[in-house]
């Protein structure tokens, strides 16, 4: 695996990666969505069922299925942006981080000295990296990478810090939590023109600081905009609801 392009190698080429999305703590499941093709499995710890196991046990089905390894922790959950990463993540990605000090604090985790404070022991990421612990430790700042959610007007007014530091490798727009934060909680748009806005002053200054951008797809049709807009990280198709509408087409064909 040590010669398989990595992630990061991906969108320094300006590639476009898909991830589908992970709710749930079932490696055979997180293992299936790798097989169909995704480019990428995030594993979501905010709102998923995931905890520090399933994890573990998904990072290795991913892999097993041959896409990239991408993490979202819960909110304010630094110490456990170390672990992911220590357990194999390529990527990571931290939900509402609204200022360059909730960036800092999220940097430091995800970083090795001397751009962070993260502690050494990646010995399952090394091994799913296919790399030496010393090569993962000359690899693992610019190859394990730290994406800042930015999902609240705190967050798009603070933007510009944000992105300057150290060791933040991108940003993720959370569109949902967007709408609600941007109309003062009256209305869960993610189609909404102040998103939409918000959406394009976002990727014209993350792509002006050489960073990269992300976007949380609802529908087919929003990926292939946000792709259009110079979005390269673009999550679409989520394992639980993706499950649900199966077994609801089965017995729609009953009927």
């Amino acid at each position: 695996m040590a010669d398989r392009k990595t992630l990061a190698a991906r969108f320094k080429a300006d590639e476009t990666v898909v991830t589908a999305w992970s709710v749930l703590p079932a490696p055979v499941v997180a293992e299936a969505m790798a097989r169909a093709g995704f480019g990428a499995v995030t594993l979501d710890m905010q709102h998923g069922i995931h905890d520090a196991g399933s994890i573990r046990d998904c990072l290795a089905a991913v892999a097993l299925g041959g896409a990239h390894r991408i993490v979202r922790i819960p909110v304010g959950g630094n110490a456990m942006a170390s672990r992911a990463a220590d357990a194999g993540a390529e990527a990571v990605i931290g939900p509402m981080i609204n200022s360059a000090e909730d960036a800092r604090a999220f940097a430091a985790a995800m970083k090795y000295p001397p751009l962070g404070s993260r502690s050494w022991g990646p010995v399952r990421a090394s091994m799913l990296a296919g790399q030496t612990m010393p090569d993962y430790l000359a690899s693992a700042n610019s190859e394990v990478l730290a994406f800042a959610m930015i999902e609240t007007p705190e967050a798009v007014a603070a933007l510009d810090e944000i992105l300057a530091v150290p060791g933040i490798d991108g940003v993720f727009v959370g569109p949902g939590d967007l709408s609600l934060t941007l109309s003062n909680g009256a209305a869960l748009n993610p189609h909404s023109d102040a998103v939409r806005e918000a959406a394009e002053l976002i990727i014209g200054k993350t792509r002006t600081a050489g960073r990269i951008a992300g976007y949380f797809c609802m529908t087919p049709e929003d990926v292939k905009a946000a792709e259009a807009m110079g979005y390269r990280l673009l999550a679409h198709g989520m394992d639980l609801p993706v499950i649900q509408g199966a077994f609801r087409d089965v017995l729609a064909r009953l009927a």
